[in-house]
């Protein structure tokens, strides 16, 4: 996940999400620079991890996804290790994947106001 710091400048933080009713959230330890990072300003963009494509399968290399959007605090963790839970209100969501015939690379992204888009490249 990134965020920003006090100066503007990014930061690079790993992270575990979940969906909890139908709501994409997170959490952040005690005092941890990323919750502080989203209390200050809740701008955030998170990148899916990744792997490269087997050869010879790349038909089913389900690709890469990226959100971007504001994270609210909604109270603190009560489950596990303490913290602070947040909920991601979601601007833009991208997934990159290659289409069926693993011939052309596919982008797919939505947003609130255009809905869902798509557009092919080679």
């Amino acid at each position: 996940m990134a965020t920003l710091r006090a100066d503007g400048s990014p930061r690079i933080s790993g992270i575990e999400v979940t969906f909890e009713d139908g709501e994409l959230t997170f959490g952040s330890m005690p005092d941890a620079r990323k919750g502080a990072d989203l209390r200050r300003d809740p701008r955030f963009a998170l990148h899916s991890a990744t792997i490269d494509p087997v050869e010879g399968e790349e038909a089913q290399w389900p690709g890469e996804a990226k959100i971007s959007g504001r994270a609210t605090y909604t109270r603190p963790l009560t489950e596990g290790a303490a913290g602070d839970r947040f909920c991601a209100d979601i601007a833009e969501v991208v997934h990159t994947h290659l289409n069926e015939k693993a011939t052309m690379l596919v982008v797919e992204w939505w947003t609130p106001g255009h809905g869902l888009r798509r557009i092919e490249r080679e």
